[in-house]
C-alpha cells in the first residue's frame, strides 16, 4: 500500500489513554505490513518515538482500526494494537477498554455508522477478544458531543460521558483454579476483558502506596515480576509471552482513600500511572471471588461500583460475577468513560525503519 501521500488518522484520546485511529481500508490487511506501518506511524523503536505520533510512554503508544461488521447485530470491529516505544513489536494479544471508548466516536466521525439526533447506539465487536461492547454516543443534531460534565481521575477537565457495557461468555479464571502458585507466590490469574495476575503487594516488600517510578526504579521487584508475568502467561493459555504486553500484573493492597482495593498496574515494564478499563474490571471481578488474592485485602468488595484506587485516584468499576453450575465463574463489566477527538488529518510515516 502507497503511503508517501499520507494516511488518513485520527488522534484521539480515549479514557486515561491517547492513540492514533484508522479505518481498516486505510491501512494493510495483511498484519506484517500493517505492524511494520504502525511502527513507522507512531516511531518506534525509540525511547523517545520523537520521529512519529507516539508520546514515549505504553499509554500514549496506542493504535485503533475500526471497519464496518459484517456480523449480525454489531456495527463495528475494533482491533486493538499497542506499539512498544522502544522496541519493534506490535502486539494484538490484548485489547483496550480506555481506546474503546473513542471507537463509537470515530465510527460516527468517519460515517461507519450514521448518526442519529440525540444518541447514536453503538455495538462493537472486539476482534482482540472477542468480547461485545454495548454504547450509546450523545449526538444531537446528528453530531458527536465530547463536551459534557463527567470527569475521571487521571484526565485534567470534564467531558461527556460515555457507557461501556462488556461482556463475554469465556470462564474468568483461566486454569480453573481461584489461585495459583508461581514462583513461591500465591496468585490469581483471572480474565475480565483483560488477562491480569493478582499479587499481594506486601509479598514483594512493597506497601502498595509508592508512586509508579520508585516502583520502576527497583529492578529487584521488576525482575521478580516479570519471571511470574512469563510463567503466568502459559498458564492462562497466551503462549510465550516475553515479546508481549500482557498479562498485566497487579500489585494489591488495603485502600487508603475510601475505595474497595488499592493497586499499583505493571503493563508489564512501565507502572500505570492510573488504571485500566479492563484492568480494573478484572480486578474488581477478582476480588468478588471468595479466596482470591487480594479478597481478604478488600473493602466492601462487592460494591456497585467498586471503586479500584490507582497512583492519580480511584476507578469505578461496575462488574458482576457468578458461579454457574459447570462451578466456573463468569463476568460482566460496565464502566464509564470519556473520549475527544484531539486532530484529525492525514500522518506520513518514517519511509522505513
Amino acid at each position: 500500500m502507497a503511503v508517501a501521500e499520507g494516511i488518513r488518522c485520527m488522534l484521539m484520546r480515549g479514557g486515561t489513554s491517547k492513540g492514533a485511529y484508522f479505518v481498516a481500508d486505510d491501512v494493510p490487511e495483511d498484519p506484517v505490513e500493517r505492524n511494520d506501518l504502525m511502527l513507522r506511524v507512531m516511531g518506534s523503536p525509540d525511547p523517545a518515538q520523537i520521529d512519529g505520533l507516539g508520546g514515549a510512554h505504553p499509554l500514549t503508544s496506542k493504535v485503533a482500526i475500526v471497519s464496518r461488521s459484517s456480523e449480525p447485530g454489531i456495527d463495528v470491529d475494533y482491533l486493538f494494537l499497542q506499539v512498544v516505544v522502544d522496541k519493534p513489536v506490535v502486539s494484538d494479544a490484548q485489547t483496550c477498554g480506555n481506546l474503546l471508548a473513542g471507537v463509537g466516536p470515530f465510527a460516527i466521525e468517519r460515517g461507519l455508522i450514521e448518526a442519529q439526533d440525540g444518541e447514536t447506539p453503538v455495538r462493537i465487536r472486539m476482534l482482540n477478544t472477542g468480547d461485545v461492547a454495548s454504547t450509546r454516543i450523545r449526538t444531537p443534531g446528528g453530531v458527536v458531543a465530547y463536551d459534557g460534565d463527567f470527569a475521571i481521575d487521571g484526565v485534567p477537565g470534564i467531558a461527556c460521558a460515555i457507557e461501556l457495557e462488556v461482556g463475554g461468555d469465556s470462564p474468568l479464571l483461566p486454569t480453573g483454579n481461584v489461585a495459583d502458585e508461581i514462583a513461591g507466590h500465591r496468585v490469581t490469574l483471572i480474565d475480565n476483558g483483560m488477562p491480569v495476575v493478582l499479587l499481594r503487594a506486601d509479598e514483594f516488600g512493597a506497601t502498595g502506596s509508592e508512586s509508579p517510578e520508585e516502583l520502576e526504579g527497583r529492578s529487584d521487584l521488576t525482575s521478580e515480576i516479570e519471571e511470574i508475568r512469563l510463567q503466568a502467561g502459559s498458564l492462562m493459555g497466551l503462549g510465550d509471552v516475553s515479546a508481549q504486553t500482557v498479562p498485566k500484573m497487579l500489585l494489591l493492597s488495603t485502600p487508603r482513600a475510601g475505595g474497595a482495593i488499592s493497586t499499583r498496574a505493571f503493563i508489564p515494564s512501565r507502572v500505570h500511572t492510573s488504571i485500566g478499563v479492563l484492568m480494573a474490571a478484572s480486578v474488581a471481578a477478582g476480588i468478588r471471588i471468595p479466596g482470591a488474592v487480594g479478597s481478604d485485602l478488600a473493602v466492601d468488595a462487592d460494591g456497585d461500583p467498586s471503586l479500584i484506587e490507582h497512583p492519580t485516584g480511584a476507578f469505578p468499576a461496575r462488574v458482576a460475577v457468578e458461579q454457574r453450575a459447570d462451578g466456573a465463574w463468569y463476568g460482566t463489566s460496565v464502566s464509564e468513560r470519556t473520549a475527544r477527538k484531539i486532530f484529525d488529518g492525514t500522518v506520513f510515516p518514517r519511509p522505513r525503519l
